[in-house]
């Protein structure tokens, strides 16, 4: 039997994804790192390795801060797996745009892996998703947008600077 219950780890995951659904509505993303053990490692495979809660805070509120994270407040979880014996949540979450006024979804997944350390907080979490179906959703929701006359002064720089501004 491992450290923590199969429930302790499905109940520490659930709190987890409420916690992204609030940050995504307050869009208070230094609450981010209150989730994750004060020596926690986080990887991001674009932005590299983070070690340390206040690391993790200072990337994490940055990036949500600039475009697209700026316009990107849904995680939704399609699926996950408990390994109750190891600690360890690994995930699916959809990287969503919010609606550019249509409805229309805009999002990629990515697979996240974390590992539990106890109080409802996580020593590890690892996010892998594939740049070469990202970039095209991005730039997609930002065609949408411009057709809506919805796209941010900050997408329309986004876009010119990945030269896909079509003036």
């Amino acid at each position: 039997m491992g450290q923590w219950s199969r429930e302790e780890l499905e109940s520490a995951f659930a709190a987890h994804k409420q916690v992204v659904v609030g940050i995504g509505e307050s869009w208070n993303w230094a609450r981010f790192a209150d989730q994750f053990t004060e020596d926690a490692t986080y990887v991001e495979h674009m932005y590299g390795k983070f070690q340390g809660r206040e690391r993790i805070r200072d990337w994490i509120v940055k990036t949500m801060s600039t475009f697209p994270g700026s316009e990107m407040p849904y995680y939704p979880s399609t699926w996950h797996s408990v390994d109750a014996e190891k600690g360890w949540v690994i995930c699916e979450f959809q990287n969503r745009m919010r609606d550019p006024g249509d409805g229309s979804i805009h999002q990629e997944p990515n697979i996240s892996v974390l590992k539990y350390a106890g109080d409802g907080l996580w020593s590890y979490e690892e996010d892998a998703y594939n740049p070469m179906n990202f970039t095209p959703m991005v730039r997609g929701y930002i065609d949408r947008c411009r057709e809506l006359g919805t796209a941010s002064d900050e997408a329309i720089a986004f876009a010119r600077k990945m030269g896909w501004d079509p003036a």
